[in-house]
């Protein structure tokens, strides 16, 4: 008998991107990451560094745990507990953001810290969100659940991002802004208090939009207790690793996610943290970049998700990953006072007008394309999944993928940290990403459905 899922829970389900998604737009990427480098950090180049070591280090613990608790998850059945426990790691690694006051080089430790926990705890939560995907839709109809999910997600983000910049983050000049008034709640620009701001919101708006998932979405009935599910978990964990190998695609496939995701994350991370450092970019520039790339990775995953549906996963994930490598290399192409490396251009004015410069420009065209392709790279890799793993160990199997996505996720920003440590060159870090999303593309063109 087929079972009818209402369509509130899949509303719930969907509402977990939205829920989620400002952690990446505000903290990750384009406010607090740059806020970092820029304002806490000594200098741009130490800041990027930093920030890649706090990044490799929640890495290596989510690889390390994520299909532990997968496999742990598939025994026990429920996978709600799971998704309230770390999101509540979320709110509290988001929450401790607020201390990170500018030029306090006392609260680096703690900054990263909480940074890291706050990657933990996003990251293993959708690791037990995602398995509930094939009990919510069937198969033919995944890619289109996957897609609207992220840009679901991706709006959401959007919308705290111009919430930030319109009514709480100011420039530290003016005091006003980029609806040119004071910030709301008396944060003081001088103190970057609308920057710090962005984790105690990221939190809030969690925990309230995580609600109808518990509320609405239908959980796994419980199986066994506990501890008999810890011990059958790791069995199970044990066996899948042995027998990984008969499983040809999926193996496959996790490889190439392992190299992509790590690209993408790292992409993300360092984005803000580039153009911070490039052209002198303040909270306001790199958020209003942030609104165009969102905006247009929200309609890429839109659409990705109907490609998926009528061309399947795996080409949405490579045309994705070729738009990708051609754009960073266009990044890297750019400067203060040049683009595609060689063609002399006037660098940005400090106190000119917004986005004045060719290079800028050049960079934010760069970005519309990242974000176009981003979206449905994440949106395929997920329903790509759900059509290569066995059924009946779903969550055993993404968590796998949250290895595959962390395993170089830690090394990736690992050697991004290092190579603009060495080179002293935030220019130099970024080339790592080229590297990684070529090997990728190459790797996943040997998945076989």
């Amino acid at each position: 008998m087929t079972v009818v899922i209402p369509r509130r829970a899949i509303v719930g389900w969907v509402l977990f991107d939205w829920a989620a998604q400002p952690f990446f737009t505000l903290i990750i990427t384009f406010v607090y990451a740059p806020y970092f480098a820029s304002a806490i950090a000594p200098d741009p180049v130490r800041g990027q560094a930093l920030w890649g070591f706090a990044t490799a280090a929640a890495g290596f613990a989510v690889a390390l745990l994520s299909p532990v608790l997968g496999s742990i998850a598939d025994a026990s059945g429920r996978r709600k507990p799971w998704i309230a426990a770390f999101a509540a790691l979320v709110v509290v690694g988001s929450s401790l953001l607020w201390l990170g006051r500018p030029g306090d080089a006392s609260v680096i430790a703690i900054v990263l810290a909480a940074y890291a926990i706050g990657v933990v705890g996003v990251e293993f939560a959708g690791v037990f969100t995602n398995a509930m995907m094939p009990s919510l839709v069937p198969p033919e109809r995944l890619g289109r659940l996957s897609g609207t999910g992220w840009a679901v997600g991706y709006v959401g983000g959007l919308i705290t991002l111009i919430l930030v910049l319109g009514f709480l983050a100011a420039n530290p000049q003016t005091g006003k802004t980029l609806l040119g008034m004071p910030p709301l709640f008396g944060l003081d620009p001088a103190l970057r208090e609308g920057d710090r701001a962005v984790g105690p919101l990221s939190a809030v708006w969690l925990v309230v939009f995580i609600l109808p998932l518990f509320l609405f979405t239908p959980d796994r009935p419980a199986g066994l207790p506990l501890r008999e599910a810890v011990s059958h978990g790791l069995r199970m964990l044990g066996e899948t690793l042995r027998r990984l190998p008969e499983h040809r695609n999926v193996a496959v496939f996790l490889l190439a996610q392992m190299i992509c995701a790590d690209a993408l994350l790292a992409l993300f991370a360092f984005g803000g943290i580039y153009a911070a450092g490039t052209f002198g970019w303040t909270t306001i520039q790199i958020g209003l970049f942030g609104i165009l790339l969102v905006t247009t990775a929200a309609i890429g995953a839109y659409v990705g998700g109907k490609l998926d549906d009528r061309v399947g996963p795996k080409r949405v994930m490579l045309g994705s990953l070729l738009i990708l490598l051609v754009a960073t290399a266009a990044i890297l192409s750019t400067g203060r006072d040049h683009i595609l490396f060689v063609v002399p251009a006037t660098p940005p004015v400090t106190g000119g007008a917004l986005f004045a410069s060719t290079p800028e420009r050049f960079f934010i065209a760069i970005g519309l394309f990242i974000g176009l392709a981003a979206g449905p790279l994440q949106a395929a890799a997920r329903t790509l999944l759900v059509r290569l793993a066995p059924a009946g160990r779903i969550t055993q199997f993404f968590g796998l993928f949250a290895l595959s996505g962390k395993v170089t996720s830690f090394s990736g920003p690992l050697l991004v940290g290092l190579v603009t440590t060495i080179f002293a060159s935030q220019r130099a870090g970024m080339a790592v990403l080229v590297v990684f999303f070529a090997v990728g593309a190459l790797v996943l063109s040997r998945v076989r459905i």
